[in-house]
């Protein structure tokens, strides 16, 4: 059973075309996480131009893959439709997860609520996912809204937890 387990959410190079709220300082948060979880699960979206296998698809050259890493390919928002992500949790023998990743106001947050809703134990890692600015927002004010709305979600028995990256490394038991 892995207790610590990461999914990382969309960190591909064709992802970040378009320029997101800090990518250098959110990386680097992941790489704390990477390092210290027990199992780590890379997302990866295959659409379009990010085709599977093609360069765009790649997750970031900034981020850690350990050779022990796991990864899903979506086409959707939602890493759960049409994918293995729900089988591989269950090969790891969890019903919890942390998630971090980009984009904040879309793959980030579909899947955290399907996952949620599917029973999953979801703790969001609340400084280490980022979007880009849109029309009527900022990232940053995405980001932010996005925690708050996480943290109050009304799931009777089954509440999304929302913390930062020292806050989730302390409760894994790596010192800080």
């Amino acid at each position: 059973m892995k207790n610590n387990v990461l999914v990382v959410v969309d960190m591909q190079v064709g992802v970040f075309a378009v320029p997101r709220y800090d990518k250098q300082g959110k990386a680097a948060l992941i790489n704390q996480l990477i390092d210290a979880a027990d199992a780590v699960i890379f997302i990866q979206h295959a659409e379009g131009e990010m085709c599977v296998d093609g360069d765009l698809w790649q997750i970031i050259p900034e981020l850690h893959q350990p050779a022990h890493a796991h990864y899903v390919t979506k086409t959707a928002c939602d890493a759960f439709w049409h994918t293995t992500l729900d089988d591989l949790l269950q090969r790891l023998g969890t019903r919890a997860f942390t998630v971090c990743g980009c984009a904040t106001d879309y793959c980030v947050d579909t899947t955290i609520k399907v996952g949620a809703s599917k029973g999953y134990a979801i703790t969001v890692v609340a400084d280490a996912h980022t979007t880009a600015d849109r029309t009527y927002a900022s990232a940053q004010q995405l980001i932010g809204q996005h925690n708050e709305v996480w943290a109050g979600l009304s799931l009777p028995g089954n509440p999304v937890t929302v913390m930062p990256t020292p806050a989730i490394l302390s409760a894994w038991g790596v010192p800080q």
